[in-house]
């Protein structure tokens, strides 16, 4: 009988609970200890360490989209009268250094493609300047790697906070709790209609979207900005909900790794770093540059440029009582072109790294 448990542990049931309690508790660690996007990360490391030892399970197509639907409505909530005035009133500049920022990341892409050994589309999506989440969950409908492409995210976004909070101390910067989570549409005392309408905007938007790229996450978060700056829905999402979301798609994209694939992200980790580093001093100095024309604070338009996702760059604006309405804009504002542009520089690159090959041969 002393093989039972072995086989035991090698049953989808029994896979499945030791999963979801090690991922939620993983998420819940993280998000104690103010990792950013922990409740991602956390089921992700576990689901890769499910992925190497073995493990047969795997969450199903559709849970993976319904977790893109609930990031696009979460990025939909971040659409407020606050962000677009912010927006209309030096949206030329902002504009300008949000294109910037994306031309440099697609730089920085092709280089990890000549000089890591990265495929193209994958290179393209992990250095991709948006919201991480967001961008993994695109990349699975490009084609790309999302294993890589969460692997090269979640470094820049470890990267961007840790030098963040560095600039925001070297800065002298004032820290404090703030009631409001400027980037969360997770409220503490929510009404019950707004929740079901909300969800229902969600099931709305990823049915729509079954028929274009990346609709799964577009169309909830198209459909989410219209309906709240019309005034006929306050998006709310209940904590449970944006958790399971994450850890939906954390697990989806830790599952697919495996020993194999460990290695070759091991092997890239350098150059993953490097170009990390590379894109937030790039644009740290535009930031300096931005600053003086659009007579801000520094950290303000550091935050607001630096190529982390929008909910961590909020926590710090918030934290060190920065301009957040130009750090959500800024964000919010890259995070739409980088959606819309994604696609078209993913493809851009991916000529040019053939054209490389051909003159290389």
């Amino acid at each position: 009988m002393s093989f039972l448990p072995r086989r035991l542990l090698h049953t989808p049931p029994v896979q499945w609970i030791a999963l979801l309690l090690l991922a939620g508790a993983g998420g819940q660690l993280l998000k104690f200890l103010q990792v950013p996007a922990g409740e991602f990360l956390g089921p992700m490391l576990v689901a890769i360490g499910f992925g190497v030892c073995g493990a047969s399970i795997r969450v199903h197509r559709h849970a993976f989209r319904l977790g893109q639907g609930a990031v696009g409505i979460l990025a939909a909530h971040s659409m407020t009268l606050a962000v677009l005035t912010s927006l209309a009133q030096s949206w030329p500049m902002m504009l300008f250094a949000t294109m910037l920022t994306v031309c440099l990341s697609a730089l920085v892409g092709l280089a990890m493609v000549r000089l890591g050994g990265i495929p193209a589309s994958t290179a393209a999506w992990g250095v991709a300047p948006g919201a991480a989440s967001v961008m993994v969950s695109m990349s699975e409908d490009f084609g790309a790697d999302s294993r890589v492409v969460a692997t090269m995210q979640y470094v820049r976004v470890v990267c961007v906070v840790l030098i963040g909070a560095l600039v925001s101390h070297w800065l002298g910067a004032p820290t404090g709790r703030s009631e409001l989570h400027a980037a969360s549409a997770v409220l503490p005392h929510f009404n019950l209609l707004d929740v079901v309408l909300t969800l229902a905007t969600l099931l709305a938007g990823v049915a729509l979207g079954n028929a274009i790229p990346a609709g799964a996450l577009l169309m909830p978060l198209l459909l989410g900005a219209v309906l709240q700056m019309s005034g006929l829905l306050q998006i709310t999402m209940p904590g449970w909900l944006l958790a399971t979301a994450y850890g939906a798609i954390g697990c989806y994209v830790g599952l697919g790794f495996d020993r194999l694939t460990i290695r070759y992200v091991w092997r890239r980790m350098p150059a993953m770093i490097l170009g990390a580093v590379v894109m937030i001093a790039v644009c740290a100095l535009s930031a300096f540059l931005l600053a003086a024309l659009l007579d801000k604070d520094f950290l303000s338009v550091y935050l607001a440029t630096s190529p982390g996702g929008l909910d961590s760059m909020a926590i710090i604006a918030v934290d060190t009582h920065s301009d957040v309405g130009l750090v959500l804009a800024m964000q919010t504002l890259r995070l739409f072109v980088v959606l819309l542009t994604g696609a078209y520089l993913a493809r851009l690159i991916i000529r040019l790294a053939s054209r490389w090959e051909v003159v290389r041969t």
